[in-house]
């Protein structure tokens, strides 16, 4: 997509061509801002009390997850979302000042079908084909990927891709153009927590921007070892992925019944990933989120993480199937740098850092709300930047006293995008914001009672 450009980042009105950086929506922006990070600009872009001029009828649904944003050929910018619990994906359409002007639903949830986790915008420019948006579906075994096109008004059907295969999955990530020229390499999380445990995919193709005929793996160390927690951090592990045989007409039940045979790793909830931008060797750079789960059950051996992990990924410059596995940060080391963690889950990965976002699983003692952390990739330095503020006082979001119970979704970088450098958009998720007006307004039969509200906003001045 073309890159718009921007003469000055201003709050105020500018040219008609300008974006303009502003309070568009009604929602106080539900974010703090900590310690060293004061220089933040925030605004709150829409929300689901929003009204948008260019529909009538239309409400932006709640738990806000994946999204990803592009410039539209036709004038201003398309946002596609993910509305989690809704099963639906919204697209919201802007001016050229970035104004949300249009709501709709690409997806609702009869063509959703399942919970719609995190998701990524693909182009032409990033990642050689495109443009279109990958809405990957969790919390089933036979979910699937849906493709969707950004460019497209109105409903879209037959989005699932067979080619991605079936998983309860989490994010499905192409790499940079550059990574490997003339190939598609989508890594993918799967957020599961039985017996299999979660799994981090590959699928590689090819022909550049081929979704149906490429091979799929999954991740194993070379040494068989499938125990996540004999992972330590300050450790580098060679692993490689093992072919998944026939895994466009196999079943999701049949695919993790082939996790022990393959001698996979069995993560704690692979949550969500991304890779390091700036170069092609640095988008072998592979970055993902274990967001753990309780000790009991499946994990009562303590063989999976409880709070959460982050892992660094990097693979071989001539075979995507071939690397070196590092834990980075452990929130289960209570004297380590991520003690603090609880639950890491969204991912976002610039040239220089590594943010990531927290969903607290409330196993219950949660000591803050949900943080963004930042990782600085050659320092190792580990700092908080922003807190969800849960407006506590306000009775309008239901928030109770216990710390954590809301969540962030995607974190993406739109400085390209806009022309405004260090800018980003940030879904939150305030679970306990819940309102009759919200309710079932994805258009779909199989959450007729959903009733969340959730928000966009911006974050102006976070480094790259």
């Amino acid at each position: 997509m073309a890159v718009s450009s921007c003469k000055k980042d201003s709050k105020d009105t500018g040219a008609e061509e300008q974006v303009v950086l502003k309070d568009y929506s009604v929602t106080p922006v539900l974010l703090k801002k900590l310690s060293g990070f004061e220089n933040l600009e925030l605004f709150s872009l829409f929300s689901s009390e929003d009204k948008f001029p260019e529909s009538e009828g239309y409400t932006f649904g709640g738990s806000a997850d994946g999204a990803g944003l592009v410039k539209n050929p036709a004038g201003g910018y398309v946002m596609m979302v993910n509305n989690e619990d809704n099963y639906s994906v919204s697209r919201i359409s802007f001016n050229n000042n970035l104004k949300p002007v249009k709501g709709e639903y690409a997806i609702n949830s009869d063509g959703g079908q399942w919970r719609l986790c995190s998701g990524t915008m693909v182009t032409k420019e990033e990642n050689g084909f495109g443009p279109f948006y990958l809405s990957v579906g969790e919390s089933a075994v036979e979910a699937q990927t849906h493709k969707l096109n950004p460019l497209v008004s109105g409903k879209q059907s037959g989005t699932a891709t067979a080619g991605l295969g079936h998983w309860s999955g989490e994010n499905a990530v192409p790499l940079n153009k550059d990574a490997y020229t003339g190939k598609t390499v989508i890594v993918m999380g799967e957020d599961a927590d039985d017996a299999s445990g979660g799994q981090v995919v590959l699928y590689v193709a090819n022909t550049v921007g081929d979704l149906d005929n490429g091979t799929q793996y999954m991740l194993k160390r070379t040494d068989g070892n499938q125990k996540e927690t004999d992972m330590k951090v300050g450790s580098s592990y060679d692993v490689e992925f093992v072919k998944i045989e026939n895994h466009k007409t196999i079943t999701g039940a049949q695919i993790q019944a082939m996790v022990d045979p393959l001698k996979a790793i069995k993560f704690g909830r692979v949550e969500d990933v991304d890779y390091r931008k700036g170069s092609a060797a640095n988008s072998r750079e592979v970055y993902f989120n274990v967001t753990g789960q309780a000790a009991t059950g499946f994990n009562a051996d303590n063989s999976r993480t409880v709070f959460g992990r982050t892992y660094k990924l990097v693979l071989n410059a001539s075979d995507p199937t071939k690397g070196k596995l590092e834990c980075i940060l452990d929130g289960d080391d209570k004297s380590g740098p991520a003690k603090e963690f609880q639950n890491p889950d969204n991912i976002c990965v610039t040239t220089n850092y590594v943010y990531i976002q927290e969903d607290s699983n409330t196993y219950g003692g949660e000591t803050h709300d949900a943080y963004i952390y930042q990782y600085n990739i050659a320092t190792k330095e580990v700092k908080k930047v922003v807190e969800i503020d849960h407006r506590r006082s306000d009775p309008k979001f239901k928030a109770t006293a216990a710390k954590g119970n809301w969540e962030y979704g995607a974190l993406v970088d739109i400085s390209d995008v806009i022309g405004i450098p260090n800018t980003f958009t940030l879904c939150i998720q305030p679970h306990t914001w819940r309102e009759d007006a919200f309710k079932g307004k994805d258009g779909g039969s199989k959450r007729p009672d959903e009733n969340q509200g959730s928000q966009v906003v911006i974050i102006k001045g976070l480094a790259r």
